[in-house]
């Protein structure tokens, strides 16, 4: 099972998934309205790791965080 969780402004609880990679990730994010329109704006990291590549293999108990961009003072 892999852990989903949206951070900052995106309002969504955390998702739990049975997916082999990220490209499964983003299909079924796409799908989603609340999120879709943060998927191309948004960082994505794994296990606290940041990644930029969709075919990044996941394994049981990986957590994938999505982080959306943020404005400083």
């Amino acid at each position: 099972m892999i852990k989903v969780e949206f951070l900052g402004p995106i309002q969504k609880p955390t998702l739990e998934l049975e997916i082999q990679n990220l490209n499964e990730l983003a299909a079924i994010l796409q799908a989603d309205a609340e999120v879709s329109d943060w998927l191309d704006s948004c960082a994505v990291a794994v296990n606290d790791t940041l990644v930029s590549s969709l075919e990044a293999p996941l394994k049981d108990g990986d957590r994938i965080s999505l982080l959306p961009p943020v404005c400083g003072g």
